[in-house]
């Protein structure tokens, strides 16, 4: 299932996590102790269908070149530190948005930088691909993702960019989110079909990094992991906060910093 910033070094290791920075932000051609949060177990996404309300129409003439929608903000040079468990793993997650751009369906799109790490060593890196319509919805375009094994690549499931193969665009936050609202984030069939269903508004949600009111929960679903939902916490003027399973695998990530990065 696809996670911006959702991927969870110790945090001993973030020193050495922070030497990778110097790294090139566009792909080529070719905290310890946390438990999963049970809060919100009784969320359930279920296989909702999708809704015209939900699904805003596509126009590449209609996008600004600026993502500011309040759940959902992408300012260039944003550095942001998760910690969390996943497979049993204490992991880090250090997401950028870097100041590139890519070019997608005639669309400048913003380029999110995701590094994953386990023990100091890189796990997976990622560029995500983002977009905001003139009505304020956030567009997800694609990613180019790789898996890493002893610092070669072992895979790029889940790969997809809008346009090519058949992949379609989808929304990763909706301009005025509503509960029962459900939405496509992605689509390339058998590869990318992660679904979001907005399950709460008004919340009060705690991190490591700060207290925030007026949040929103969704919860994740994919017809690909059948029996796996992902609940995500994201909060006014700052984004994605925290994220833990709710059906499948025992997960947790949640905010720890907010710094700035030069990329």
């Amino acid at each position: 299932m696809r996670r911006f910033a959702i991927h969870l070094c110790t945090i001993g290791a973030l020193a050495a996590v922070l030497s990778c920075e110097s790294q090139p932000t566009q792909p080529s051609d070719s905290s310890g102790g946390l438990t999963p949060d049970a809060a919100a177990g009784s969320q359930s996404a279920g296989a909702a269908t999708l809704t015209a309300a939900a699904i805003p129409a596509f126009d590449p003439d209609n996008f600004v070149r600026v993502v500011d929608n309040r759940f959902f903000p992408l300012r260039p040079g944003t550095r942001y530190v998760y910690h969390g468990v996943e497979d049993g793993e204490v992991e880090t997650n250090i997401t950028i948005v870097t100041h590139d751009r890519k070019e997608i369906l005639g669309i400048s799109a913003t380029v999110v930088f995701d590094r994953v790490f386990v023990h100091g060593v890189l796990k997976e890196k990622t560029f995500d691909w983002y977009a905001q319509d003139r009505n304020g919805n956030v567009w997800y375009l694609g990613e180019d993702t790789r898996e890493f094994e002893n610092g070669k690549v072992v895979s790029t499931e889940g790969s997809w960019k809008a346009g090519k193969d058949g992949a379609k665009p989808g929304i990763i936050m909706l301009a005025h989110p509503q509960v029962g609202e459900t939405y496509r984030q992605e689509f390339l069939a058998n590869v990318a079909e992660d679904q979001a269903r907005v399950v709460a508004r008004g919340l009060d949600v705690a991190v490591p990094y700060a207290s925030f009111q007026n949040c929103l929960k969704t919860v994740e679903f994919t017809r690909l992991e059948p029996g796996v939902k992902e609940s995500k916490d994201f909060c006014p003027g700052v984004g994605f906060v925290k994220a833990h399973g709710v059906e499948g695998p025992a997960t947790q990530l949640v905010l720890t910093a907010i710094t700035q990065s030069t990329l």
